[in-house]
């Protein structure tokens, strides 16, 4: 009979390991999107899972606590990058519909606030001020709301960022859902 190798042993080990952590992870992050879609209509569970799935750090949170603040530092990510979008589309078309162009500029300084209010969200999840998370990331909810209206307030106008808002909106609702089950859990 051949024994394997202690390098070996130690390899498989290994990989067992990551294996399992993989595993409850996907559990995790699958249980965690179902309360959060039954809790809110505005969260899709295949958008909650997809989202999670997406960035790597999910496959190693091991509580609820390390996957609520991948889902605001996923959401951070995602406003960041809107903010970006919009810049670069107003620097761009120069020759913009003058009310489009008043939007965009409305929303690149809704979006700019919202950074800022992340650091904030960030620091009072980290030293588990639950409530005072819970009112910055409402106030991210309401910037994507925000940037959306106001394209609305012209009939024949176009937002060119309603699905970036959609996205944002409802990953806020997700990190904001977390931390609602963890004020719950504080009870």
């Amino acid at each position: 009979m051949i024994l394997p190798s202690s390098s070996l042993l130690f390899t498989l080990t290994i990989l067992l390991c990551s294996f399992l952590s993989f595993v409850c992870a996907n559990r995790l992050i699958q249980q965690t999107c179902k309360n959060c879609s039954k809790n809110d209509p505005n969260i899709s569970y295949k958008f909650c899972v997809t989202s999670f799935q997406s960035d790597h750090r999910s496959h190693y949170a091991k509580n609820l606590q390390e996957l609520g603040l991948i889902s605001i530092k996923i959401t951070r990510h995602n406003v960041t990058d809107t903010n970006a979008h919009i810049n670069e589309l107003l620097k761009k078309n120069k020759s913009l519909d003058p009310f489009i162009k008043e939007c965009l500029d409305d929303c690149v300084e809704v979006y700019s606030d919202t950074i800022s209010t992340f650091r904030e969200a960030i620091r009072d999840y980290k030293a588990k001020r639950y409530a005072d998370c819970n009112v910055k990331l409402s106030s991210i909810i309401d910037a994507s709301t925000t940037c959306e209206d106001g394209f609305k307030q012209k009939n024949d106008a176009i937002s060119p960022l309603t699905k970036r808002n959609k996205d944002t909106f409802q990953l806020s609702a997700i990190a904001l859902s977390i931390v609602n089950m963890l004020i719950n859990t504080d009870k």
